[in-house]
């Protein structure tokens, strides 16, 4: 067992050993809502449901660093809490037969990225602001497709731009990020953009670029309906 993985498995049972009040979310907890987003909340089942505390998702992709990288599968687990944001993000993948692990771990106001190959040779260790300001990105974007009952929260500022597109301002530990976020017609979350995760394969060198997550398949999980295909990307110019 990595030391990423035990630290990954600490981090997740000191979050599911907290307890939250979750109270049942009704029509009055979304009228601060812009229109879509509250159609968005409808169409996800998270009205009569209580709201979110923690959510475990597991993924099956395909990643890679650079444009001239292989391809590498990969598998992973991530434990999101809402009570006090929180995401962990524990990823292993092979290249050249070669495995590969890796740990994102979001809590508090700090942010870390750490990679290892063969499970103890350190390759990344990111961490400082830039860091700090891309995982809160990754932590709304996680609220909006697979916790959509979390965006009823005061930290979010909504502006709507139009019937099926809106901008979100979120804020947590004294960092505020930016996304816009659009829908289908039938209400579904269809793409989420954000010029403030930045770029770095090394934990070091940090490029700033749009970033995107297209989802679609939405699927019943638990009985709530969310995406079960999703594509990361960075926007650059070439």
């Amino acid at each position: 067992m990595s030391s990423l993985y035990k630290q990954y498995r600490q981090l997740v049972n000191e979050g599911l050993s907290r307890v939250a009040d979750t109270p049942v979310i009704t029509e009055q907890h979304i009228q601060h809502l812009p229109g879509v987003v509250q159609k968005y909340l409808r169409y996800t089942g998270a009205l009569g449901k209580p709201t979110v505390q923690n959510v475990r998702a597991v993924f099956e992709g395909k990643i890679r660093n650079g444009l001239n990288s292989p391809w590498m599968d990969f598998k992973s687990e991530q434990y999101n809490f809402f009570d006090s944001p929180t995401r962990l993000f524990y990823m292993k993948a092979r290249m050249f037969s070669i495995p590969f692990c890796g740990l994102h771990a979001y809590v508090g106001n700090e942010a870390t990225m750490r990679v290892k190959m063969l499970s103890f040779i350190p390759l990344v260790n990111a961490q400082g602001p830039k860091m700090n300001q891309s995982e809160t990105v990754t932590m709304f974007n996680d609220m909006c497709f697979l916790a959509p009952a979390s965006l009823i929260g005061n930290n979010i500022l909504w502006t709507e731009i139009s019937e099926d597109k809106v901008t979100a301002s979120f804020t947590n530990a004294g960092k505020t990020i930016r996304a816009k976020l659009f829908f289908n017609n039938e209400g579904a979350l269809v793409n989420f953009v954000s010029g403030d995760r930045y770029l770095s394969a090394d934990g070091k060198n940090y490029v700033s670029y749009d970033w995107e997550t297209p989802l679609s398949s939405y699927q019943y999980y638990n009985s709530s309906l969310v995406p079960s295909y999703g594509e990361a990307i960075w926007k650059m110019p070439n």
